[in-house]
């Protein structure tokens, strides 16, 4: 039997455009797997002569699901820019946007894109796995997952003005402070928007018995875990210092200042992606692969910090282990982050004070460095800025959620390739089990390619006949390290 490669392309149902490509060796097994992130998106670099005010906005623009989280890690770069402590009602303001588009976020990546897979199984027919079948097959889960995204969506439009790309955040503060009448909107949708989580909540649970053999390996491997944690080691989204655990959950690195990434992260490139590998230094390269987002989150953390997102961890972790090493968890983490933000969404507009109307605090450049940390609803977000005298950026790095769990992606797709492909013959469901590897991570690419220096290249010069005459090869300088 001859080499054959199997390719998937485009991944369906993520955000971007990225391929799977499966080498098959000689007796039909698998001899390689990997991931391949196929669009480049250049931020880094031409961000670079604007002035730092304008980051918010413009960075905002790298992602329509998650352009908040671009908004929070800029507007803080710029206050680190700054030097200033931004009024307590913009910070409470921030978050309360920050855990709208948490919400939104995950509502979409649960109900629209895996729930096809998950409740209308891995091998139905392509033409009724998505988010028709979904509505057709169980309308009433649809529907909450319509509810909480719109959700999200109005905090953010009533908070920011649009409910997409919104530039209310700005280094200092935020631009306007929140409306009376807005809050009240607010309050009264929230108990539906609880209720519909705890729809989504209890609908995976009763899936999960039917897939246990996708949680087997769907990225079941033992991995480094990274998150922010408050000074109690709570989940926390908007500040708090990092915490990177060991598969154990025993911690590696414990109240580091995220600040300092770059002395504990380091961030690798290959020919055959545009997406960066970020790893743990300390570690090395590939050694020092882990793990962000909703999964990592909840591996870090002692607790959420609040009483139903609480009873539903502790379950979580009775059901899994202290640390879930299966990626296949990332919907099960996904769904409680759902409810422990709506949760928190509800403190902040209880309290009074979110209505105060000094939500700005004004300088000018007086630092030439301002790093912006975050999390993100896929992980732990970096922005870092320099910028000259007159404020105007000569060195811009994006840090992605989805970059960090690049390794992690890859070693995902190669486990569920070699549990399910042997032989000549590829079944359409095996190939949606490579693809749902990766919906597990609900990886953002828009967000994440935006490495400097050279590209990795290759031109195929190929003759009259089809046959290859030359193959030209331009690899980015330090590939691989």
């Amino acid at each position: 039997m001859s080499r054959r490669r199997i390719v998937i392309d485009p991944v369906t149902r993520i955000e971007g455009h990225a391929k799977i490509s499966v080498l098959l060796d000689e007796t039909g097994r698998v001899a390689e797997a990997r991931f391949h992130v196929t669009e480049f998106r250049g931020f880094e670099k031409f961000c670079e002569g604007r002035l730092f005010w304008e980051m918010p906005a413009i960075t905002a623009r790298i992602c329509g699901i998650c352009p908040v989280s671009h908004l929070i890690a800029s507007a803080k770069a710029g206050d680190a820019i700054l030097a200033v402590e931004i009024p307590p009602a913009a910070e409470r303001l921030r978050r309360l946007l920050h855990l709208a588009q948490l919400v939104q976020s995950h509502a979409l990546s649960f109900f629209h894109l895996s729930a096809p897979d998950l409740l209308l199984g891995f091998d139905a027919p392509p033409a009724e796995r998505n988010l028709f079948g979904v509505i057709a097959r169980y309308p009433e889960v649809a529907r909450a997952g319509i509810r909480l995204r719109q959700y999200g969506q109005t905090v953010i439009e009533l908070l920011g003005g649009r409910r997409i790309h919104p530039a209310w955040v700005v280094p200092g503060g935020v631009a306007t402070p929140l409306h009376p009448a807005a809050r009240q909107q607010l309050l009264a949708a929230w108990p539906q928007a609880l209720e519909d989580a705890r729809t989504g909540l209890e609908c995976f649970k009763r899936a999960l018995d039917a897939h246990a053999q996708e949680a087997a390996v769907f990225g079941t491997f033992p991995s480094l875990f990274a998150g922010l944690v408050d000074g109690a080691g709570r989940v926390e989204y908007y500040d708090g210092r990092l915490r990177i655990v060991g598969p154990d959950g025993a911690p590696l690195a414990d109240g580091l200042d995220p600040t300092r990434y770059q002395d504990y992260l380091g961030e690798a490139t290959e020919p055959w992606s545009y997406l960066k590998f970020p790893y743990y230094r300390p570690y090395g390269y590939p050694d020092g692969a882990y793990r962000v987002g909703p999964l990592a989150r909840l591996a870090v953390a002692t607790a959420c910090g609040t009483p139903r997102a609480d009873a539903e961890l502790a379950e979580y972790r009775q059901r899994t282990v202290r640390v879930a090493l299966s990626s296949f968890y990332y919907h099960y983490a996904r769904l409680i982050e759902i409810v422990h933000g709506l949760e928190q969404i509800g403190r902040l507009l209880d309290d009074p004070a979110i209505l105060d109307r000094t939500v700005r605090a004004r300088a000018g450049r007086n630092r030439h460095v301002g790093i912006g940390v975050a999390e993100a609803p896929r992980g732990t977000l970096y922005h870092h800025y320099e910028v000259d005298d007159d404020g105007r950026l000569v060195r811009v790095n994006l840090v992605i959620a989805t970059g960090q769990n690049n390794l992690a992606m890859n070693r995902a797709v190669a486990q569920v390739a070699a549990h399910y492909i042997a032989g000549d013959e590829v079944r359409e469901g095996v190939l949606n089990r490579l693809e749902a590897a990766i919906r597990a991570f609900d990886p953002c690419l828009s967000c994440s390619t935006h490495a400097v220096g050279a590209m990795p290249l290759v031109v195929d010069v190929v003759g009259p006949d089809g046959r290859l005459v030359r193959q030209l090869r331009r690899d980015p300088p330090g590939a691989g390290r």
